[in-house]
């Protein structure tokens, strides 16, 4: 997730770049989509892809995708003529995903089932970007001859809403994974890369302090562990020996996303504070977890513009929803990629960034233009204008713009 991936020269935004821009924009594709798809016998599937719905195509992504935000569409209403739902829009989108709730109704209806295949087959001709997730409700019904890994709801642990949230983060991975497979192949532009590329995973990096914060950094490893098919970084078990365990953690940052364990010690910690640092200056997602038992004596700044969760040091049961926050924001952020990757090209001189920006963003800009300016866009809302003056006053020349506002200017 290195913007190094989208850094190219070229001249200042000419007319012609212009002109491109306004094609790019003109186009109605979103950069994903999502079908929910279930039988009418299910009894829960209505309120399980209406909770689908509310988490990918609610408020939570809309600035990052504009519009409405995520399209969600449903298939679950047979047409009369064929008993079997309308197709999937394969091609309305650069991503696409089927999530095919699996019960007994559909396993025992040779329609349903030959539909689920067809399915299965147009997105396996389709590439990686394409994918249907069979997510098994109950017991026994793979015997259909579908040849997928499915997701098994029916052995998760928990209450119905435990389980949705369990899907909604399953999901944001393999979402985040087909997004980021697209965005290679964007830049690459040329054939699908090999599987083993898109199977890489997403590697959290536990930022942490030593002295206070490595009982709760332990428990979150052993969690992603167990509960996900995430990777971890924590320092006591993933430096090597004999190996720089300077160059370890700067390139396990470069890989990864960052969870700030923010316990007592945590700011007075040079190591935490450059993990920090090094994690916001790649523009990596972050989530902080505040376990602050009694007091931080100097906060350290740069913990700021990132979503900060209270999780408890004593008893730690909050990890679940530190890594659900965590996965969206990786979602969020190639969300913001895919959007862009069209207009980084157009406008190389420009730094889109997938959340508003801070002071620190100024270390990261390329070489100003002609006109001695530089332009940061970043996802709406506009930032107030307390924020802004304060950027006016220490860079004069750094142009903020929502991407909304940018849009309309150029």
């Amino acid at each position: 997730m290195n913007d190094d991936l989208f850094q190219v020269t070229g001249a200042a935004f000419s007319s012609v770049a212009r002109v491109s821009l306004r094609l790019l924009m003109m186009s109605p594709k979103s950069p994903f989509l999502l079908h929910v798809v279930w039988h009418p016998g299910l009894t829960d599937g209505a309120a399980i892809a209406e909770h689908l719905r509310e988490h990918f195509g609610g408020d939570r992504f809309q600035n990052l995708v504009g519009g409405a935000g995520v399209p969600v569409l449903f298939r679950n209403e047979s047409q009369v003529a064929h008993g079997v739902p309308i197709p999937v829009q394969w091609d309305d989108a650069d991503v696409v995903a089927a999530v095919v709730l699996v019960d007994h109704s559909l396993a025992g209806d040779a329609k349903w089932v030959e539909y689920l295949h067809e399915l299965a087959n147009q997105a396996e001709a389709r590439g990686l970007s394409k994918r249907v997730f069979p997510v098994a409700m109950e017991t026994g019904v793979f015997g259909i001859g579908l040849q997928l890994q499915a997701l098994r709801w029916y052995t998760w642990d928990g209450d119905t809403s435990e389980r949705q949230q369990r899907l909604h983060r399953d999901l944001s991975h393999e979402f985040s994974r087909m997004m980021r497979h697209h965005l290679e192949q964007e830049l690459r532009n040329g054939p699908e890369g090999p599987i083993g590329a898109y199977l890489q995973k997403a590697k959290v990096f536990l930022s942490h302090s030593k002295r206070d914060g490595a009982s709760v950094a332990s428990a979150i490893r052993d969690w992603i562990h167990q509960n996900t098919a995430l990777d971890s970084f924590m320092d006591v078990y993933d430096i090597p020996p004999g190996l720089s365990f300077e160059a370890v953690i700067d390139e396990s940052i470069e890989t990864g996303v960052l969870v700030a364990i923010h316990t007592d010690s945590y700011s007075s910690r040079e190591w935490c504070r450059r993990e920090v640092i090094a994690a916001k200056r790649r523009h990596l997602p972050m989530v902080v977890v505040d376990c602050l038992h009694s007091i931080d004596e100097r906060a350290f700044p740069y913990l700021g513009n990132v979503p900060v969760i209270r999780m408890n040091p004593c008893n730690r049961g909050r990890i679940e929803r530190v890594i659900g926050v965590l996965l969206d924001e990786v979602f969020k952020d190639y969300l913001w990629r895919c959007r862009t990757v069209g207009l980084r090209a157009v406008d190389p001189g420009v730094s889109f960034l997938s959340r508003p920006p801070e002071l620190l963003a100024l270390a990261t800009l390329p070489a100003s233009g002609e006109d001695g300016t530089q332009d940061i866009v970043y996802p709406d809302p506009p930032l107030g204008v307390e924020e802004r003056d304060l950027f006016t006053a220490i860079a004069g020349s750094v142009r903020l713009r929502a991407l909304s506002e940018w849009l309309r200017l150029n």
